[in-house]
């Protein structure tokens, strides 16, 4: 062989031999990198995690995911939404769902009832409600007699409502009749046709309802004094929390950089509240992220005023039962995470 050819072959299995150990390389890479996405899957715990409406009230929630929240904090997040938090009280009961948001009434009800449920933390205190009702209703005095819509009885819009009939010197069922119609949508329905006057609804909401004459008749900000409510609340089984602790610390933290993200990230958070409620209407995220942003606690613990008026309300419709608040508010992982200085940290 020449020593063109010779050079000419040496060169080409050299190129071949470069070829093929780049590929080798790249397939190394690859592999590598599916490896640690396995193993970081892996060291990711998975957890059911339930939200009971897709509006700005259930913010932290829906920003934990998709903030990253919760995946720093070691946790794959199944995050579902049932449209009801008394349904969501009966799914975490059966155990198909671990933790998730329910207002403080939802879990009372259910505990002065037999069920054995906890509020861990709390990051709205206070129930952020207007009553809307149609244009043609001006006073208390023409609300009496017709009939306002909620979600289910037992749920936060049932206590909405019959805090804000209250509020306007009016008994609840007896001069006001309350019917269970369903979600917003299904009370926007129904307020549209005529079957309910008027219905409770988070801020912002009202700018939903366009080509539906309509007024704001009363607003719990209305109130000389913030009403207590324990509102968006964590809560799990007894049993979950005593067996991982652990994992409802993490969501917990989570969920407090949630809040943090709410706070001051105003473009981004009404991004998230847009993208979840499936709105683009300007007023509606302007609106809702402002009340959202006020409402929401640093320190998330329960309200005891609140609790105890729940207490109360759900011991009156079961005569006999009796209830601790001990029983059923435990929010000392927020109380550890306050004195260790998480929360400062974060805020920070």
């Amino acid at each position: 062989m020449s020593g063109y050819y010779r050079v000419k072959f040496s060169l080409d299995s050299r190129a071949r031999m470069i070829g093929m150990l780049g590929r080798i390389a790249i397939t190394l890479v690859a592999i590598t990198g599916w490896l640690a996405s396995l193993a970081e899957c892996s060291a990711q715990e998975r957890l059911k995690v339930v939200y009971s409406s897709a509006d700005a009230t259930n913010f932290v929630w829906y920003a934990a995911q998709d903030g990253g929240f919760y995946k720093k904090h070691g946790l794959d997040v199944e995050l579902i939404f049932v449209p009801s938090s008394t349904t969501a009280v009966s799914s975490m009961i059966a155990g198909d769902i671990q933790l998730g948001n329910n207002s403080g009434g939802t879990v009372a009800s259910a505990v002065v009832g037999g069920a054995s449920l906890v509020l861990t933390a709390c990051y709205i205190n206070t129930l952020p409600y207007e009553l809307v009702v149609h244009e043609s209703i001006k006073s208390a005095d023409e609300l009496r007699g017709k009939s306002i819509g909620i979600s289910r009885v037992g749920s936060a819009s049932d206590s909405a409502a019959r805090i804000l009939v209250k509020g306007l010197g009016l008994e609840p069922v007896k001069d006001v009749p309350i019917l269970q119609v369903g979600g917003t949508a299904e009370r926007a329905a129904a307020f549209r046709g005529g079957r309910i006057v008027g219905f409770p609804s988070p801020p912002g909401v009202i700018h939903l309802a366009q080509g539906m004459p309509h007024r704001i008749l009363i607003s719990t900000a209305d109130f000389q004094k913030r009403y207590e409510f324990p509102f968006i609340c964590s809560s799990t089984t007894k049993a979950f929390l005593t067996a991982r602790r652990d994992t409802v610390r993490r969501v917990t933290m989570a969920l407090i950089e949630a809040t943090h993200f709410l706070k001051t990230r105003k473009e981004e958070s009404k991004k998230f509240i847009g993208k979840f409620a499936r709105q683009t209407n300007p007023r509606y995220l302007e609106d809702s992220y402002n009340a959202m942003a006020k409402l929401h606690d640093r320190v998330p613990l329960v309200t005891r005023a609140g609790a105890d008026e729940q207490i109360k309300e759900s011991l009156s419709r079961k005569p006999g039962a009796s209830i601790k608040l001990e029983d059923w508010v435990d929010d000392s992982i927020v109380r550890e995470l306050d004195k260790n200085g998480f929360i400062d940290k974060v805020y920070r």
